[in-house]
């Protein structure tokens, strides 16, 4: 099995947030603008996704996610991600505007 690392930020976003991920001892790759079938491919390693609108968190998606524990949307509105998908399978998802990338960050990192 693969050994789940971290936090996959799949959209251009703010450097402050993958900054605060790090001082927080959680690994981060950053990787906007994927495709959906090189996101899927490689969303089984993480354990956290940071999205922003780009990013269609569909139901594929959150099927291939087998470690992921929470989604969080960079923004407002969560309508690119799949939420009973994602309740479904356990993920947390929730607006980073709302929450601090701290909590973010320790919901990545704790097992």
């Amino acid at each position: 099995s693969t050994q789940s690392t971290g936090v996959l930020i799949s959209d251009k976003i703010d450097g402050v947030c993958a900054k605060t991920f790090a001082e927080n001892g959680v690994e981060v790759v950053y990787k906007p603008g994927m495709k959906k079938e090189e996101l899927i491919k490689i969303i089984p390693e993480f354990n956290g996704l940071i999205v922003r609108s780009s990013t269609k968190v569909t139901s594929d998606v959150i099927a291939a996610a087998t470690n992921l524990k929470i989604i969080g949307r960079a923004g407002t509105g969560v309508d690119n991600i799949d939420i009973p998908a994602a309740s479904d399978a356990g993920i947390v998802v929730m607006n980073t505007r709302t929450v601090t990338h701290q909590t973010t960050a320790s919901a990545a990192s704790s097992k």
